[in-house]
């Protein structure tokens, strides 16, 4: 198993992409909820249980984009 880089440089890179792809993920997740909700005319309880629904492959997504972020930026190959 090789050894993962993490300096200051390599951390600060791995952040930034990391926000940057869950600020996209958001975008895309928050329109297509946006636009089902609008679609359907639902109240606000309905909105909500939504809202609910969304956020479970919400957060698997944003973890998923952390953990793959931190293991490339930290590869000692792609440095």
């Amino acid at each position: 198993m090789q050894q993962r880089i993490k300096t200051f440089k390599t951390l600060s890179r791995a952040a930034s992409a990391a926000m940057f792809l869950s600020v996209q993920a958001l975008i895309c997740i928050g329109t297509v909820y946006w636009a089902v909700a609008e679609t359907l005319g639902l109240s606000a309880m309905a909105a909500l249980v939504l809202g609910g629904i969304f956020a479970v492959p919400t957060v698997f997504v944003l973890i998923t984009a952390i953990r793959m972020v931190v293991d490339a930026e930290s590869d000692s190959a792609n440095q």
